[in-house]
């Protein structure tokens, strides 16, 4: 996932072209809410001339920022990406609308073990979309070789303010947790106390808690930043000058799924968008633009090869059982709330 923060809107052809797969004519809009960056937009070109549908697409770069501007009446959008453990809390909240996408050709490409939502296990609501682990991006000009956190935070500590964590409490606290060998999910206010010092004890050394971190590394204005497995796409195309790890000690992922809103205008053309996108060459059009790891199984073999056998993509299975999902803490996300303010603050 990356997460730039912009807008694109792209005008659907006027035509009123046939549905061949429901024997009806799409028309209309649809409005799309979405992480920045976090979609091919060859796709929503491919979609709004396939079926003569206007899309708009609008930007986030956070679950928090969606959720807000959501919950304070923002109109019109049809479906939004949240990670699992917010679509879990948007559905408690009575804010998404089932989709019923597990009743849509195309719902036997979706990897079942994707069905993460714990309110949502059978896929009533929302679609899998996308998943990753968040781990480190560096310049090999400065790091020529980065394998743990230990030595993400050892260079740090030699050289002050060339590294970056995300600005982000649920990750940035979460490498606190791996490091003192608790869950990214504890709720014991110790353990998360432990973690608050780690990570304020690296404050000192760290250059900044950001987002836009793909230009600084690839500069090599920073050494290295906590970053999204989307920096892949960046490393394949400098190779010689960039890398991306998962660390050894393990990390956090991240999985986004499709989820129509429960104010959504443009219903059908919502499931249309779903269904559109279960298609396998979709999936890995969209899989080949982002470098995460799809949830479409149809998908994996017609991805180029460099994709399919990235240990950072697709990491195998002793490195996979290292990557922690965040869930939903309901009240005792304060506890994290109010260390990551401390840490912001002090």
């Amino acid at each position: 996932m990356t997460l730039t923060s912009k807008a694109i809107r792209t005008l659907g052809s006027a035509a009123m072209l046939a549905l061949m797969s429901q024997g009806a004519a799409a028309e209309g809009k649809l409005n799309l809410y979405n992480w920045g960056d976090y979609i091919n937009p060859e796709l929503i070109d491919a979609f709004s001339k396939e079926f003569g549908v206007e899309v708009t697409l609008d930007t986030y770069s956070t679950n928090e920022e969606m959720l807000a501007r959501i919950q304070a009446g923002a109109a019109g959008y049809d479906l939004v990406w949240p990670s699992v453990h917010m679509h879990d809390i948007m559905q408690q909240l009575g804010l998404l609308q089932p989709a019923n996408p597990n009743q849509m050709p195309g719902w036997e490409n979706i990897d079942p073990a994707a069905l993460r939502s714990q309110a949502d296990p059978n896929g009533d609501y929302c679609m899998p979309y996308a998943w990753g682990a968040v781990g480190i991006f560096y310049n090999k000009k400065l790091i020529p070789e980065l394998k743990s956190w230990d030595e993400f935070f050892a260079y740090a500590n030699a050289n002050p303010g060339k590294v970056t964590m995300l600005d982000d409490l649920r990750e940035t606290l979460g490498v606190g947790l791996i490091m003192t060998g608790s869950s990214v999910n504890s709720r014991n206010p110790d353990e998360i106390a432990k973690a608050e010092a780690f990570i304020a004890e690296q404050v000192p050394n760290i250059g900044a808690f950001r987002y836009d971190v793909i230009p600084l590394v690839t500069s090599g204005d920073i050494a290295a930043g906590h970053y999204y497995v989307g920096a892949v796409l960046n490393v394949l195309q400098d190779p010689e000058n960039l890398g991306y790890v998962i660390p050894a000690e393990g990390a956090t992922m991240y999985q986004e799924d499709i989820c129509m809103l429960a104010s959504a205008p443009n219903v059908e053309n919502a499931k249309l968008f779903m269904q559109f996108m279960m298609r396998p060459e979709s999936a890995a059009k969209n899989a080949e633009r982002l470098t995460n790891g799809t949830v479409n199984t149809a998908a994996l073999d017609l991805l180029p090869e460099n994709l399919r056998s990235n240990p950072s993509i697709n990491p195998p299975a002793e490195v996979r059982a290292k990557l922690q999902i965040f869930e939903d803490l309901g009240k005792d996300l304060r506890l994290y709330t109010k260390a990551w303010d401390r840490i912001k603050t002090n």
